[in-house]
Formats: C-alpha cells, structure tokens, sequence
C-alpha cells in the first residue's frame, strides 16, 4: 500500500552530509551527497538521498526521493509493540519497546528515524556497522516489519485474546 505524501504533514531531518569527488582530466568535481529523513511524527517515516552541486538542492532532492520511499510504522501507544532486529547490509539495529517516559534512547542516525516516526518511548542499541546509511536503512526494515497483536489476529482470523493467551 502505497502512502501519499500530500495528505501528510511531514517534517524533514537531515542526517548526513557528504561532499564526493569525481575526478577528471581537468582535476576534482566535488559534489554533495545527503542523506534525509521525513516523518510525520505520528506513524510515517521515509529516507531519501540527493546529490548535487549545491547542499540546498541535494537537500530538496533528497526530501523528493524519501516523500516516494515513506513506510507505516506499527506503534502501540508511544513505543513499538515488540523487539525486532533490523538489517541492511552491515548495519544492524536491535529496537526495543520502553516504558513510559523513558524518551528516545538510540544513537545519531537511528534517533531520527525515531522521533520522526512519532515514538517516544523506545531503546535502540547498533549492532553492526555504525555507517549512517546503513543505519538508517536498518532502522527502516525493522520498523516496517513491526506488526501489532490487532494485525496478526487479523491474519489469523482470531480474537486479540486468543493470540495473546
């Protein structure tokens, strides 16, 4: 199920940025490279990256490129109902639910894929590569792949009740 990004109100975080260099005949072409991540704070998140001459117009092409990439978030109040590890090439996250008032526990890249998903209540601990790229793609599959009880009673054809005993 596709999302549509002009019914939401998103806010935009820029969480890397990287100059890159070609090099030609007549020397370096230095380019910059972002990595951007927007959110709705109440159950969407998406990432993006860009690459231009200019940071403002990387910046814009890297919101363009996560508005098209946004995912749903499975939250159970202000945390997320289970554990679940995610994984993208090296980087590995391991995203925890956390009693209340316990805020956003979780390093650089993760936080604001977290706070832009709308939790507030949640731990998350790297466990492979810290590359922010690779973090924040981690983060991404493991919260695309939350699912609540409701869903999984749902997917079963049972009541709430049954699935949790």
């Amino acid at each position: 199920m596709r999302i549509d990004p002009s019914t939401l109100d998103l806010k935009e975080k820029v969480v890397f940025i990287n100059r890159v260099a070609k090099v030609v005949k007549g020397g370096r072409n230095f380019r910059f490279s972002v990595l951007v991540v927007v959110g709705d704070e109440n159950g969407h998140v998406g990432v993006g990256t860009g690459k231009s001459v200019e940071i403002p117009e990387a910046i814009r092409k890297g919101i363009e490129d996560a508005k098209k990439n946004l995912v749903n978030v499975a939250m159970v109040g202000t945390t997320v109902p289970h554990r679940i590890e995610g994984i993208f090439g090296t980087g590995k996250i391991l995203i925890m639910p956390a009693s209340e008032g316990t805020g956003v526990l979780a390093g650089g890249p993760a936080r604001a894929v977290l706070e832009l998903a709308g939790l507030k209540d949640v731990r998350a601990k790297s466990l492979g590569s810290n590359n922010a790229r690779n973090m924040v793609n981690a983060t991404i599959n493991g919260l695309s792949r939350l699912r609540t009880a409701e869903d999984i009673a749902t997917l079963r054809n049972k009541t709430v009740e049954e699935i949790l005993g």
